[in-house]
């Protein structure tokens, strides 16, 4: 009878345990404009119930060369930080988009920005119960996907409340001309042709570079209070830290509020990211998804410091300070 009951009580918690487990999915979404029928992953958090709700939608996009099977390679870091407390019960969503930039093509061949916005996330809230409220709705990824979270949300500050932005595949540029080749040996000539046109448009890469965008759509940026994280690692095997340290001066001189992290001793690929993923986690879910209460422990000192500062002259609505220079440093 001990046996038997013992039996019972460990079936019970193998069942247990599996009801707490999160759930990856595949979903073919039939579409014209990118080439059909496009893919995506889900990953459901444990005790997902689509009677409740409404859960976060988290867009987690993945690097040059990779594809949706890069959210169930992510699986461990999400489920750590699901654990941890560093991101609430949300779905997560990782579509497959070759190796498009997140952009729409110049000949219009393939529209990936467009599918993304007008197809995917709907698509995502027909099937799961995920908020359709831009506070509820973030995006983030690496590399390439670095460069989709920015071109998103710098886009469609209407969409997303957050991205954060990880190692982004984004040139120390503000025309196209002025790119060197250590900072695109890894996209060729060809490369940029079949997206930017052949010859390449400046104009339109210039329209879809995240700096140039962020001057562009400041305004509207601004306005929506979008939430922005910029990280990057400085022994960058692409050069790609040089891209990110250019974006965070110019988000800096055009007084666009972000925070920008710059991981000592790490590389574009590498036992670093996990946790640098999940260092993106927490600002999404502390500035975004469940942020806490103003801070007024300092409220007395501040007001006194606020005095002084008036008192010499300086004014609350004063610019900060450019950068003296948003030339990139030679090493």
């Amino acid at each position: 009878m001990v046996r038997v009951w013992l039996a019972a009580v460990f079936a019970l918690a193998l069942a247990g345990a599996a009801q707490a487990q999160s759930k990856l999915e595949a979903v073919n979404l039939p579409t014209k404009l990118v080439p059909s029928p496009a893919k995506y992953s889900v990953l459901l958090p444990a005790g997902y119930d689509p009677s409740k709700g409404p859960y976060p939608l988290v867009l987690l996009l993945h690097g040059g060369g990779g594809d949706n099977g890069f959210l169930a390679q992510m699986r461990p870091a999400i489920e750590a930080a699901w654990a941890a407390g560093e991101l609430p019960p949300a779905v997560i969503v990782t579509p497959d988009v070759h190796r498009s930039l997140y952009m729409d093509y110049h000949d219009g061949s393939q529209k990936w920005e467009t599918f993304i916005v007008s197809e995917l996330i709907p698509d995502i809230r027909k099937r799961y119960r995920v908020s359709t409220d831009r506070r509820q709705t973030v995006v983030t990824g690496i590399s390439m996907g670095g460069l989709g979270s920015l071109r998103l949300g710098f886009d469609h500050p209407e969409i997303f409340g957050g991205l954060a932005s990880l190692e982004a595949g984004v040139e120390p540029a503000l025309r196209f001309e002025d790119v060197k080749m250590r900072n695109r040996f890894q996209r060729d000539d060809a490369f940029f042709k079949s997206i930017f046109g052949d010859p390449v448009d400046r104009a339109f890469w210039k329209k879809a570079n995240p700096a140039n965008m962020a001057i562009d759509n400041r305004d509207k940026i601004l306005a929506s209070g979008l939430q922005i994280y910029v990280d990057a690692d400085d022994l960058d095997m692409f050069h790609l830290d040089e891209g990110n340290e250019f974006l965070h001066r110019v988000l800096w001189d055009h007084n666009i509020p972000h925070e920008y992290r710059l991981v000592h001793g790490a590389d574009h690929l590498g036992k670093s990211l996990p946790p640098r993923l999940r260092d993106g986690f927490r600002f999404l879910t502390a500035h975004v998804l469940a942020p806490p209460a103003p801070d007024t422990s300092f409220a007395a000192g501040k007001a006194t410091i606020d005095a002084l500062r008036r008192k010499m002259g300086v004014k609350d609505d004063e610019p900060r300070p450019p950068f003296p220079s948003t030339e990139i440093p030679k090493r």
